[in-house]
């Protein structure tokens, strides 16, 4: 069971990096069996076909995604349990996450699967997309208990303000491949973190 385990895992990591690198119309079954050293048949063992592939992929990556979320946010608790402080300091802790990795986080596969979405069946489409609202859920979730503390200075839909998350991290990421520039997701967190604390910062009275 380790070997057959091991294998499924190349796969995908050797399909996840290319994937990341050029897209997935561009990456073939052929790269990846020669990736891995294994025969077409091993390949199809793991997977009916390059659906199949797309679908675990995905499913991997909002595992392991979602771990992450987990693991950053549950830190930032342990810091401080006042909720705008929690959200502040995990995106502090998001931005560094990313700025220390030395080449650069590769990129998203949920976007990669939005971008070639007529490549994939209705369950791959369905699966990115409920993988976004996931994390608009959290968010959200995160953000109401926010403002049951601090009055919004500005009236904000709190769905788009959870999107926001994910828009602001995959932009980033967007941009720090288009530009070339190691840092620019980190960089566009921390002014989304900025955007956090003047939109919820006590308003003055008179």
């Amino acid at each position: 069971m380790t070997g057959k385990t091991d294998t499924r895992t190349r796969i995908l990591d050797i399909a996840e990096a290319a994937v990341l690198e050029k897209g997935f119309e561009a990456t073939s079954i052929e790269e990846i069996v020669a990736g891995a050293e294994i025969s077409r048949g091993g390949f199809f063992y793991h997977f009916k076909d390059k659906n199949a592939l797309a679908r675990a992929m995905l499913e991997r990556y909002i595992e392991v995604e979602n771990a992450l979320y987990d693991d950053l946010f549950a830190r930032a608790r342990e810091l401080n349990d006042d909720p705008l402080h929690c959200m502040l300091i995990g995106l502090k802790l998001l931005a560094e996450m990313l700025e220390e990795m030395p080449t650069g986080h590769p990129g998203c596969v949920i976007a990669s699967t939005a971008y070639q979405d007529r490549l994939f069946d209705e369950g791959v489409r369905e699966l990115n997309r409920q993988a976004i609202l996931g994390w608009r859920k959290r968010f959200r979730g995160m953000f109401e208990d926010i403002a049951d503390l601090y009055e919004p200075r500005e009236e904000v839909n709190l769905d788009a303000l959870g999107d926001m998350v994910s828009g602001v991290v995959e932009g980033g990421l967007v941009l720090q491949r288009a530009l070339r520039e190691h840092n620019n997701a980190s960089e566009q967190i921390m002014l989304f973190r900025t955007y956090l604390k003047l939109l919820f910062s006590p308003k003055h009275t008179a």
